[in-house]
């Protein structure tokens, strides 16, 4: 007897113009989207997976199809599946064939655009989220949220470089590239990417690495997530942790331009153990603050910090500089530091969530742009204008440099290798959208045309260019190698 996976399989096997026609005709509104699964057939697939099939009238469900961005709630899933293994998402990505069924695969459903969920099969992978840690080498299951990662590889002594956000997905921010907290003296998340195992449009399992499927291992470091297939697991380079130094200064608003000019010249030449953001706030009244983490003592932190104070011409209001414990600091840099690991989630009981999380959701609109120069007395008037507007947003700039500018451009899919910060507009409550749209134009004279995919803004006009540079085209090509009838189908798809 055939069971139900293996029925799948063959199915979707046996008729290669039938089953890559369903998978246009999801899109365009063709016949084989049109004939469509019955409730048979999806309870069939929810029989066929190790995971769950969560569908619309399950107590569950209105859990299961919300992403972190309350903004797209709206959204209702035909069905959410959690898969366990590989093979459950192979047996997702046959059904999707077979039926025409639009596929949306989610880790920790952040998108920026709501990319995270919609009309059809959403394939999560939040079970897959074991983390183990062996001579050097961290595997990563595709739904581990980075707060789990950071806590489990600290009992080792060792880390990855990645993001603060505590309850993103690895999978994402791995295939976007991966900017962190430690990225100038580490890399990107995607430069410590040893290989991945990415379940493909056909549903096989490969090995990706720099000898096994390396077209596809290069596209999978910065490529962005949902264009190629759907990860299941990574395995890191990792480095030891130590004791490093967290510093907060804060200066009056009438400092903005000072502070800004002095920390763009400061913060992408610091010394690679030094990474820093400057943040210009108005939520909900003025601020101007550089933070930041020292891969180093106290001593050695403050008078690097000195370099910048004099550079600003007076010295800040408020100023915290302490030593910490590496795995403390995450906790910091994640805005957990009062809570432990286990409330540092979403509540809840689902895959990814934690009966004992306390983080609440949000709705915000977002934008980026990196800097490839130092902005020019303009722009920074520009900028800190755009932040005094009425409302409740902030700019962030994220210092790059060091070790991410020491990689080719083309070494790997994430292009901005040169770039000195990077810079995320974000608003909340009423006018998010149009705050953010017009801080963004305003900017663009003085950033010019390049954004980050992890950031990903269906606004963008000339996208590709714009994540990608010169890597596009290489992309077009892996993306037409591993998925030639396009079954990953994003708006701004590959």
């Amino acid at each position: 007897m055939i069971d139900r996976r293996s029925f799948l399989r063959v199915s979707a096997l046996a008729g290669a113009a039938a089953v890559t026609g369903a998978a246009s005709g999801a899109a365009s509104g063709g016949a084989f989207a049109a004939a469509g699964p019955r409730p048979a057939d999806w309870s069939a697939l929810g029989r066929g997976l190790d995971g769950k099939l969560i569908r619309p009238g399950e107590a569950s469900y209105d859990n299961a199809r919300r992403v972190f961005n309350s903004a797209f709630d709206s959204a209702r899933p035909a069905g959410v599946a959690y898969c366990k293994t590989a093979a459950d998402v192979s047996e997702c990505l046959a059904f999707a064939r077979r039926y025409g069924v639009p596929v949306t695969s989610r880790s920790g459903g952040h998108s920026y655009a709501g990319w995270s969920t919609g009309s059809g099969l959403v394939i999560d992978v939040s079970p897959m989220s074991g983390v183990s840690y062996a001579s050097g080498h961290a595997t990563v299951g595709a739904g581990a949220r980075l707060v789990d990662v950071y806590a489990k590889l600290a009992a080792h002594g060792v880390s990855i470089p990645a993001g603060s956000c505590p309850t993103v997905g690895v999978a994402g921010l791995t295939l976007g590239g991966g900017i962190g907290v430690v990225s100038r003296r580490y890399g990107l998340t995607c430069d410590v990417l040893e290989s991945l195992k990415v379940v493909t449009a056909d549903g096989k399992v490969l090995t990706c690495s720099p000898t096994s499927h390396p077209d596809l291992y290069w596209a999978s470091r910065g490529g962005g997530g949902g264009n190629f297939g759907v990860a299941t697991s990574f395995t890191f380079r990792t480095h030891r942790t130590r004791s490093v130094t967290l510093f907060f200064l804060h200066w009056p608003w009438a400092k903005a331009a000072a502070v800004l000019k002095a920390w763009q010249a400061w913060a992408p030449a610091a010394p690679d153990a030094m990474w820093s953001n400057c943040h210009l706030g108005h939520d909900p009244s003025l601020d101007v603050m550089v933070g930041g983490l020292y891969l180093g003592g106290k001593t050695a932190c403050e008078n690097l910090l000195q370099k910048l104070v004099d550079r600003v011409g007076s010295s800040p209001s408020t100023r915290y500089v302490a030593p910490s414990a590496y795995d403390h600091a995450m906790m910091v840099e994640a805005g957990c530091a009062s809570t432990s690991v286990a409330q540092c989630h979403r509540p809840g009981t689902l895959p990814g969530q934690n009966p004992s999380g306390k983080l609440v959701r949000d709705s915000f609109s977002a934008k980026s742009h990196f800097a490839y120069k130092p902005l020019s007395s303009a722009g920074i008037k520009a900028l800190v204008a755009q932040v005094a507007a009425p409302g409740r947003h902030i700019v962030m700039l994220d210092a790059l440099g060091g070790a991410v500018g020491r990689v080719r451009p083309d070494a790997t899919a994430f292009p901005h290798r040169k770039a000195l910060f990077g810079v995320q507009y974000f608003s909340h409550f009423s006018g998010a959208a149009a705050w953010a749209r017009a801080a963004h134009a305003a900017m663009r004279p003085h950033f010019g045309d390049h954004a980050y995919v992890n950031y990903v803004d269906p606004e963008l006009k000339n996208w590709r260019q714009q994540y990608y540079g010169a890597n596009a085209a290489r992309l077009a090509q892996v993306k037409a190698a591993y998925d030639p009838h396009r079954l990953f189908r994003l708006p701004q798809g590959v």
